[in-house]
């Protein structure tokens, strides 16, 4: 693919976007969206593969964690073709675990593919430069009264239905196996 021409353009944005909506699809906890991301019979782990496997390990590590916000940013994208390219992304992330809020400084390393006229991600590779805790972690704060009130909860991340789904599921999973 020509370095300057349209479809050069058109593909970087193309995959920005794919990024993007990655970052509100976990944040949401939308996991059907989050799949569609990824290409069909995209690998997960060493024995399983397909969206509704990738499904199912999102799933499994989303139940620990509270909200979390991923803001992405320094975006480097290498075309390789029409149909392949990689990129490096640089992510900080706040997580919501437990009592805890944590701060990640992330690395993703990403192929990706276009089927059917469409940039999915062929491979997600998650690495850290660093991981911790800071600050008070806003789950337990009071509700805020904007603008009377400059500090306190929102209504993120329960505006999504698909976050309050999610939760609602996993708290339902809790009551059958405490019963």
């Amino acid at each position: 693919m020509e370095h300057a021409s349209l479809e050069w353009l058109v593909a970087h944005e193309e995959i920005r976007q794919l990024v993007a909506r990655y970052a509100f699809s976990v944040d949401s906890r939308n996991l059907d969206s989050l799949v569609s991301l990824f290409i069909e019979d995209v690998a997960v782990g060493r024995q399983a593969s397909g969206r509704e496997a990738l499904k199912a390990w999102f799933s499994l590590g989303f139940e620990p964690l509270g909200f979390t916000i991923l803001n992405t940013g320094t975006h480097v994208i290498e075309i390789i073709d029409d149909e392949h390219a990689r990129g490096e992304l640089y992510c900080k992330a706040e997580i919501s675990h437990g009592d805890r809020l944590v701060h990640q400084a992330i690395l993703y390393r990403d192929r990706y593919e276009r089927r059917d006229g469409t940039w999915l991600f062929a491979q997600r590779d998650h690495l850290l430069w660093y991981a911790t805790g800071v600050g008070e972690n806003p789950i337990g704060l009071a509700s805020m009264a904007w603008p009377k009130e400059h500090e306190g909860r929102g209504s993120v991340p329960e505006c999504f239905p698909t976050y309050v789904s999610f939760t609602e599921a996993l708290a339902a999973k809790a009551l059958e196996t405490e019963g």
